[in-house]
């Protein structure tokens, strides 16, 4: 932004920060918060890694899965299948149902983002639960950037540094079980899926998902009781979806 009358090419700063040479405190409160997330979500990674060995990854495929797929609940959902013996057909399916959320992130995020070209790539591949959530908490459109960035890239290096060390670990430790990391998966989720629980609605599906995963464990092929969980969810939103529509639609006397 240039003001009337100034000098050509002179840039004349647009905020007290810039005025007095300090830095912003807004800018550095989002940092820290999106800084916290990452240590806190990386150390997940740990329990990724460790559990991927012993489902029958090496350590190599182990840290391709977390480079390129960088989903933590969809790479939880890959292994545990396939570790449990399920088809290929049941794992991928599993874990798409559980990334398809970050598509809808990106849809929210794309009019503060703005990614052109090359960029949509990294902005595609930092699009998960945390940077959304750090993102969509800030006021200002140059914070929410911020946010998702700082949080996005430092959820990426930390995940896969603690995915390699998990991997180490469960290499060398052998049996998970004996550490409880078995567990790790289920726990895990369930930290995902708790602060979601805080209505009525959102108790309902998970226990109605529950009941029918359960139902399908002892008698299902591996990963469709998963499946069939996700659909659960599904089909109570395309339900909701149009109970509200028959209820916006004019009720207008028609005699």
């Amino acid at each position: 932004m240039f003001t009337s009358g100034a000098a050509p090419g002179r840039r004349y700063p647009e905020t007290v920060a810039e005025r007095t040479g300090t830095v912003d405190p807004q800018r550095r409160a989002v940092i820290r918060q999106g800084l916290s997330v990452a240590i806190a979500t990386s150390l997940y990674g740990v329990s990724f890694g460790a559990l991927s060995v012993a489902s029958g990854f090496t350590i190599w495929q182990t840290c391709v899965i977390s480079l390129l797929l960088f989903s933590g609940g969809s790479q939880f959902a890959l292994i545990g299948v396939l570790g449990a013996g399920g088809g290929i057909g049941s794992a991928i399916a599993a874990s798409s149902l559980l990334g398809v959320r970050n598509t809808l992130y990106g849809l929210q995020l794309t009019t503060t983002l703005k990614p052109r070209g090359l960029m949509r790539i990294p902005t595609a591949q930092m699009t998960i639960d945390e940077s959304t959530a750090v993102s969509v908490a800030q006021e200002s459109l140059p914070h929410r950037r911020l946010g998702f960035w700082v949080t996005g890239v430092g959820i990426y290096l930390g995940w896969n540094v603690m995915t390699l060390v998990g991997a180490l670990a469960g290499n060398a430790i052998g049996d998970p079980k004996t550490y409880g990391l078995d567990a790790a998966a289920s726990a895990a989720f369930l930290a995902l899926l708790w602060p979601r629980l805080h209505r009525r609605e959102p108790v309902a599906v998970a226990i109605a998902a529950a009941f029918v995963a359960a139902i399908l464990v002892p008698v299902a092929p591996v990963g469709i009781p998963v499946i069939a969980a996700a659909l659960v969810a599904v089909a109570f939103g395309l339900f909701r979806r149009l109970g509200d529509g028959d209820s916006a639609a004019p009720t207008g006397d028609l005699t």
